[in-house]
């Protein structure tokens, strides 16, 4: 068995490549082949823009792959989901595609959108959206340097944002947000119906999961006086409960936890001032729930 999967290529790259290194995956992509190595003989890989991959995974050229929720909808593409992966280029979060006017334009809603111009990459979701509102607009592929187009190119653009910086750059302002997007695990229909195929996908997806889940954690180890435990435990976070585990020294308990990272430089100090010992902080890779 061999599972064909999809790695997004261009600005999510980096972001998913680093993410299968803390899932346990190592990927190699060497020069300009669209064939990155995976150090696993089940997987193959193959380098894709997001903005495809729903449409080969849908066709069956690929079994599997990772693109946008939105991608997924402008390509109305009907693919099983395996597996909400939220990340994105720039860390972990959702981005969204906005409608968006220079800052001193008459448009105050996307009513006032009727008979107007409208740029963007993802014509069909934009169609989509103006006619939820009963909108008839002229919408045009924009190839790029979509900000820019406003006033002079096109009324309005939809264009996506994580931090809205870019929008704010070319003094434009955001109206409505049209869609909230994260990237997916996705699945053809029939490769998930392939037992050893969904399995692996399986696999995959609950490692993914587990390394999002790990980001911006740590963990914290101690050795922790018996009669100050409970003291200790009153000011420890944890994803379920502390581990505490006996020592050879019955006066004594180990005490492992998972906290927040950015918790951990102001509750270190408060653990020494405790009687905790030999504290430990290391970074984790997954968290599986």
């Amino acid at each position: 068995m061999t599972l064909r999967l999809g790695i997004p290529k261009g600005s999510l790259q980096d972001a998913t490549v680093d993410l299968f290194r803390k899932a346990g995956f190592k990927i190699t992509i060497s020069g300009r082949s669209y064939y990155p190595v995976i150090d696993d003989e089940e997987v193959e890989c193959m380098l894709l823009r997001a903005q495809e991959m729903a449409r080969y995974v849908e066709q069956g050229v690929l079994d599997a792959g990772l693109t946008g929720y939105d991608w997924v909808i402008e390509n109305g593409a009907d693919v099983e989901e395996i597996a909400d992966l939220v990340y994105s280029k720039t860390g972990s979060g959702r981005a969204r595609w906005v409608l968006a006017v220079p800052r001193d334009s008459a448009i105050q809603s996307v009513r006032d959108l009727q008979g107007k111009r409208i740029a963007t990459e993802a014509v069909n979701l934009t169609a989509r959206y103006l006619a939820q509102h009963n909108v008839s607009a002229r919408v045009e592929f924009s190839w790029g340097a979509t900000e820019v187009k406003p006033p002079d190119l096109a009324d309005a653009i939809v264009e996506i944002t994580e931090t809205g910086a870019s929008l704010r750059a070319n003094n434009l302002r955001v109206l409505e947000t049209v869609l909230e997007t994260n990237t997916k695990f996705i699945a053809n229909r029939e490769a998930w119906k392939n037992p050893a195929k969904r399995r692996k996908m399986e696999q995959i997806a609950l490692l993914l999961k587990g390394a999002i889940e790990a980001e911006g954690k740590v963990g914290l180890l101690m050795n922790v006086p018996r009669d100050r435990l409970q003291t200790v435990l009153a000011v420890l976070p944890a994803l379920q409960k502390p581990t505490i585990a006996a020592l050879t020294d019955d006066n004594w308990v180990d005490v492992t936890v998972v906290l927040e990272e950015r918790l951990a430089r102001d509750l270190i100090p408060e653990l020494k001032r405790m009687g905790a010992q030999g504290i430990v902080e290391f970074p984790l890779n997954k968290v599986i729930e």
